[in-house]
């Protein structure tokens, strides 16, 4: 599968996405593209777009694009934070669909309010 990762996601996690083809917004030169100029490119490209963008599908027509997007929720967008998550972002890759949005958050994505 080929994946992009978005600008806003620690580069060092690609290597928690073994066996795919894994890419970085920033390695294609579209750092600073707005989400939907950069779904409009990544789709005739990638299979799947990976972000902690939690608004995403809120901001964009998901169904218009042909990719499937998969949000990861993590304490933060560190590899450290997002590493433990990955194979829960493996499944979730192998069941999305494009046009969708999967959301992938694990325990240590919840915060603390006072």
């Amino acid at each position: 599968m080929r994946i992009l990762l978005d600008e806003c996601l620690d580069r060092r996690f690609a290597n928690s996405l073994s066996g795919h083809s894994v890419s970085t917004v920033s390695s294609q030169g579209w750092t600073g593209l707005t989400n939907g100029q950069l779904l409009s490119r990544a789709q005739h490209l990638f299979d799947a777009f990976i972000t902690v963008d939690v608004n995403i599908e809120f901001q964009q027509n998901v169904a218009a694009y042909d990719i499937s997007i998969v949000v990861v929720k993590a304490r933060s967008n560190r590899a450290e934070d997002l590493d433990p998550l990955a194979p829960a972002v493996l499944r979730a890759l192998v069941a999305a669909r494009k046009g969708t949005v999967t959301r992938v958050a694990g325990p240590s994505s919840l915060t603390e309010q006072n």
